[in-house]
């Protein structure tokens, strides 16, 4: 990973909507990305996305690939409830949407330069081992970890050995202490141990998560621990859909420890054959 880009100030705000789907892919809803492009009315914003997609087709691009037609359900008031229209985009789909918005907006400038910095990091990580893989997913697990642990705080969970259970038993179907038992690893180390599919299916669990209890403004310890369950067992049937692998079958890795440290030593060997090729140049 010598290549890094970091992502700060105001375009911080496009990585906090941003979500992951079972796999580890990034994706972001449309009616959470339009105000943060300068849009306050959907009528105008979908037009945006009319433009983007036509600008997908243009460029021989399917743009169901891009732009995931999705409805939404939301408070009309009196408890009532209507779906609207919403899309779930990727990068690519984000980036149009950016390149075709009004460039007077200064959200939109920053868009452009956010999702052109997110195209450059999907290159890298492209190219990267799975060591490296793993590692960066490892890095997004631990940071979702802790954003989730001040939601649920917020939402007034005590017990937060109770709450992690309850997501891991709608996951994995057991509780963490039965999942490294069946594994092989010590108590605690079941992330660690985990291996990149395994981590992304962990990294949907926490931020979609995460996502309900804000959104819902979900309150009380039964009530935020029963959301983890349905978020887990939600991420399960999504893999048992798509045909993938269950979690507790995938089998357990090297310490991320270890891993870290043999990415760090590999690093410095190819840096020190690096300046001994340019010496013999």
């Amino acid at each position: 990973m010598g290549e890094e880009i970091t992502i700060s100030g105001p375009l911080k705000d496009f990585e906090a909507i941003r979500k992951f789907d079972p796999n580890g892919v990034e994706y972001w809803e449309a009616r959470e990305l339009m105000p943060h492009l300068g849009y306050d009315q959907w009528k105008n914003f979908e037009e945006v996305i009319k433009k983007a997609i036509k600008a997908a087709v243009s460029s021989a691009q399917v743009p169901e690939n891009h732009f995931a037609d999705i409805g939404k359900m939301v408070e009309v008031g009196s408890g009532a409830r209507r779906e609207v229209k919403d899309f779930k985009l990727d990068r690519y789909a984000c980036y149009l949407i950016a390149q075709n918005g009004d460039p007077s907006k200064p959200e939109i400038a920053l868009a452009q330069t956010y999702f052109a910095l997110q195209t450059r990091k999907q290159e890298i990580f492209e190219r990267l081992s799975e060591n490296e893989r793993r590692l960066l997913i490892r890095g997004e697990v631990k940071s979702s970890n802790w954003k989730l642990a001040g939601t649920a705080k917020a939402s007034g969970v005590t017990n937060f050995g109770m709450f992690n259970n309850q997501g891991y038993l709608g996951l994995y179907g057991m509780t963490a202490a039965q999942i490294e038992e069946i594994k092989g690893v010590k108590r605690g180390e079941l992330l660690d141990r985990a291996g990149s599919t395994e981590l992304a299916a962990n990294l949907f669990r926490i931020t979609q998560t995460d996502e309900k209890l804000k959104n819902l403004e979900i309150k009380g310890q039964f009530a935020a621990s029963k959301t983890h369950r349905e978020i887990g067992a939600k991420v399960r049937q999504t893999i048992k859909e798509i045909g993938g692998e269950f979690p507790e079958h995938l089998k357990a890795e090297k310490h991320i420890k270890e891993v870290k440290k043999e990415v760090r030593q590999l690093k410095s060997v190819e840096k020190k054959k690096l300046k001994e090729a340019k010496r013999a140049a």
